[in-house]
């Protein structure tokens, strides 16, 4: 293989990894409005559920209609487990996303360093 032909590859698997890198920064902006919502969403869900199965007419309406407040109880309880597993999972998403975005803030400075360190040792413009 030539030696144009590496660098040449050499290039464009950089260029392919510098662009897979640049989609996962536009998802992780997607991510991240996931992970806000369960911050924001799931408290709300919790706290409008413990509401209803606190608030006084709550077991008036068990004890008057059985099949709806059974269905009731079960379809709060399912909506209070589901939202602390979505706050858990959006913490622990957030928290992989901003580990991850110090490690590409990073790699993105040394990249710098180094082109620039390269350029300067062999008198190449920046483009």
């Amino acid at each position: 293989m030539s030696e144009d032909k590496v660098h040449t590859s050499r290039l464009d698997i950089l260029d392919l990894m510098d662009n897979f890198i640049a989609k996962i920064l536009e998802i992780r902006r997607i991510l991240l409005g996931v992970s806000i919502s369960g911050f924001i969403l799931a408290p709300f869900a919790i706290g409008l559920s413990i509401f209803l199965i606190t608030h006084q007419h709550f077991f008036i309406v068990l004890e008057r209609e059985y099949d709806f407040g059974v269905a009731l109880s079960i379809l709060l309880g399912v909506i209070i487990a589901i939202s602390v597993g979505w706050m858990i999972t959006g913490f622990r998403q957030y928290t992989t996303l901003k580990s991850w975005n110090k490690k590409y803030n990073e790699y993105k400075q040394q990249k710098d360093d180094i082109d620039k360190k390269i350029a300067s040792q062999y008198g190449l413009d920046s483009d």
